[in-house]
């Protein structure tokens, strides 16, 4: 793999690789611009095309060209370097050994995918009945079709079929591409096609609308080769360059409220596609904006879909609100079809989640009954459960003990109850809370600089307890944070510097590990072996500080 990237890398320019994303302009021996994010009103993205790196002093963020393109598309690193390979005219083959084969029909897949979207969208064109619907009774327009390379799918049952085995496709790479049913003829007739287009433009699947009456309402690809529904989410490709320079994400239900949202201005909507959100897609998206807007219905599944949303992002440090203002129409395409404006406007009157979902809660409740209170406490605990922030969810807790006529107390003692009870619960939703170790934003900037202090500023009297990197780009990447933050003056101290930062180090380093143990006492019953421990560490590291 190693042999791969380096070939990649020999072929493209970092300056141009990133180039395609961030405009960037000289700045002596490096480049600069904007954040590809859109989080920095000076230009803080810096490129090298020496060492073949970047960083982002806004995002702390850095790397070589797979890690940008990673970062900025949201993909992994499979995905990123199969997009570079292809960019530089690497067949990636020749490094995976056993993969030809998988290689060779996920190859197959596509072209085939590729011609059934080229079909699809000629047979619209020719059939009078079906421009009708798309363009009248859908309301989309010629550019928009165009756009999402939408088609529709003959009524018999073997027509792609003899299409594409005329240009030499067999049965089996059908098969593999999700074209075909059971009995191995079409698998889509008689239906409005839009495809699943992934984030490099190609089309992986389909999702298809019948257009006459019939079951299912909505047909989509099987899981194949190439498409994968927990990972995958529609409208991204088109939406991912407004997603970055705006700095939000709109998340609505359906495939076609995508499409009108598209239509109407609003180049930010997505969906998960016919499936559930997982913890995929908000890696996915949280890589392009912390900001996110749930666009559910107010029924029970819009409820239960945005308390999962909140469960699954409690450790991304997503911002999640909810647009529920819809003047009256059940969706987002219902709202577009009303007037395009309200839709507009209803994305900018987003409210926080929690405080959507608590609403919910209080409806059909009477609060004069002592049943009433204890079913809201219940819920509103187990919503508050996924709040990090301490701050948020105290103010949370004062808002439902209020709701509730009670003190704060009681209510934090009952939570700290369930809690202990939480994987027990037979009422809980969901599995057990996800859990992850993530280095704060705060404290990686200061190893970053120390790092940097350590390797380029010749630091020999303040000990810096941080090892190395023996990786090439990560000290490439040091060395420019070095250049840009550090070697401004030629009679900077350096060594008052790194002393000064180091005491910040330490201090943020306490703060967050008196969190952690906080979060793990939590957990723990006083009765526990380890209670005791954990409290005396905590209280020795509080003591530290004074």
């Amino acid at each position: 793999m190693n042999d791969a990237k380096e070939e990649i890398k020999s072929r493209l320019a970092i300056e141009d690789v990133v180039g395609g994303y961030v405009e960037l302009k000289r700045a002596g021996r490096n480049l600069k611009g904007h954040s590809p994010w859109g989080i920095d009103k000076t230009p803080s993205f810096m490129v090298s095309p020496e060492k073949g790196i970047w960083h982002d002093f806004s995002a702390n963020k850095g790397g070589d060209i797979f890690s940008f393109v990673m970062e900025v598309e949201g993909i992994s690193f499979k995905e990123a370097i199969e997009k570079l390979a292809a960019q530089a005219g690497v067949d990636l083959t020749k490094y995976y050994g056993g993969d030809a084969g998988v290689s060779k029909r996920k190859s197959r897949a596509k072209e085939a995918l590729t011609l059934a979207t080229k079909y699809y969208q000629a047979c619209l064109v020719r059939d009078k009945s079906v421009c009708e619907y798309v363009f009248y009774k859908r309301n989309l327009n010629r550019k928009t079709v165009e756009e999402f390379k939408i088609g529709y799918s003959p009524a018999g049952g073997k027509a792609l079929l003899n299409v594409l085995g005329k240009r030499g496709f067999t049965i089996g790479e059908l098969d593999s591409a999700g074209l075909l049913n059971q009995y191995k003829s079409d698998l889509f007739r008689d239906r409005m096609m839009v495809p699943f287009i992934d984030t490099s433009g190609n089309v992986i699947g389909f999702t298809a609308r019948i257009l006459k009456k019939g079951e299912p309402k909505y047909l989509n690809t099987p899981e194949t080769i190439l498409f994968n529904k927990s990972r995958f989410i529609f409208g991204l490709y088109h939406a991912k360059e407004a997603i970055r320079r705006s700095g939000f994400v709109v998340i609505v239900e359906g495939n076609m409220d995508v499409i009108s949202s598209h239509q109407a201005g609003v180049k930010e909507a997505v969906a998960t596609s016919g499936t559930a959100m997982t913890e995929q897609h908000l890696k996915i998206l949280s890589k392009l904006t912390s900001d996110i807007r749930l666009a559910y219905d107010g029924d029970e599944a819009g409820v239960k879909a945005t308390e999962r949303a909140i469960m699954l992002a409690g450790d991304l440090g997503i911002n999640l609100t909810v647009i529920s203002n819809y003047h009256g129409a059940k969706d987002p395409d219902e709202l577009i079809q009303k007037d395009p404006k309200l839709w507009q406007q209803a994305v900018e009157e987003r409210v926080p989640a929690v405080d959507w979902l608590l609403k919910k809660y209080e409806e059909n409740l009477n609060f004069n009954l002592a049943p009433d209170k204890k079913k809201y406490s219940d819920v509103a605990l187990q919503l508050l459960s996924y709040v990090k922030d301490e701050v948020e969810r105290a103010s949370y807790e004062e808002k439902v003990a209020k709701k509730l006529g009670i003190e704060v107390e009681i209510l934090r003692e009952k939570g700290e109850r369930l809690n202990k009870k939480l994987e027990q619960s037979a009422t809980h939703r969901y599995l057990k809370k996800p859990k992850t170790t993530i280095i704060p934003d705060n404290i990686q900037k200061l190893e970053n600089s120390l790092l940097a202090l350590k390797l380029f500023g010749g630091i020999t009297k303040t000990k810096i307890p941080l090892d190395i990197p023996e990786d090439e780009t990560r000290l490439s990447e040091l060395e420019l944070i070095f250049n840009n933050e550090h070697n401004r003056l030629k009679d900077l101290n350096y060594e008052k510097e790194a002393a000064e930062l180091m005491l910040r180090y330490k201090d943020e380093c306490r703060k967050h590990r008196i969190k952690e143990l906080n979060a793990k006492l939590a957990e723990l019953s006083e009765d526990d072996d380890a209670y005791e421990d954990i409290l005396r560490e905590i209280l020795s590291l509080q003591n530290s500080a004074r």
